[in-house]
């Protein structure tokens, strides 16, 4: 796993906001948010499946903006900035979701779909999924990586998590200590 690999499996407004660390930008391109959104692919139903543009990249960017400065404010026991719940909330009015009604020959099932192009689409689901987190109680655990190049963000299911990623940070860390520990002492010439 690469850095410029994006990690999943946190929730997904965490993904997004771990699109953006200290090195390049994993949501630069329409390609690399093509490729995102196909990681993300089972947790984002109901947006629009087309080539994404400029335009989208800057849509699904406002969100993850708004989601970041959310969260560090949140980290920092600050209130979060008003602009950027309000930003959060407008993304999400952008294409709501609406649940489509239809027969399957046995029983009237629901689809939740959302209408528009695909940044604004991707957006409101992404907005829709930092209003979850946010008003989540588990917030309160949100914890940044410990490792000291990295500015990832989890929510730790074990109390003792202190990583990002065991095999990202985690052994990157513990390879570092161990070196410390049995490195050869130099020898004064």
């Amino acid at each position: 796993m690469s850095e410029s690999t994006p990690l999943i499996g946190e929730p997904l407004a965490l993904d997004l906001v771990n699109t953006a660390p200290d090195g390049p930008d994993l949501l630069d391109t329409p390609e690399q948010l093509a490729q995102w959104l196909a990681l993300q692919a089972d947790r984002l139903h109901g947006i629009a499946h087309e080539p994404p543009t400029e335009a989208d990249v800057i849509a699904v960017r406002a969100v993850r903006a708004d989601t970041a400065a959310t969260l560090a404010a949140l980290l920092a026991g600050q209130r979060p900035p008003a602009a950027a719940l309000r930003g959060l909330e407008k993304a999400q009015a952008g294409a709501p979701l609406i649940r489509e009604l239809d027969w399957n020959g046995d029983a009237v099932v629901a689809t939740g779909r959302r209408h528009g192009p695909l940044g604004a689409t991707a957006a409101a689901a992404l907005a829709e999924s930092a209003i979850d987190l946010l008003t989540d109680p588990s917030i309160g655990k949100l914890k940044r990586c410990e490792a000291d190049d990295c500015v990832l963000l989890f929510l730790p299911t074990h109390p003792r998590r202190r990583w990002c990623s065991a095999q990202r940070c985690g052994n990157r860390v513990r390879v570092a200590r161990y070196y410390q520990r049995h490195k050869p002492e130099s020898s004064a010439d």
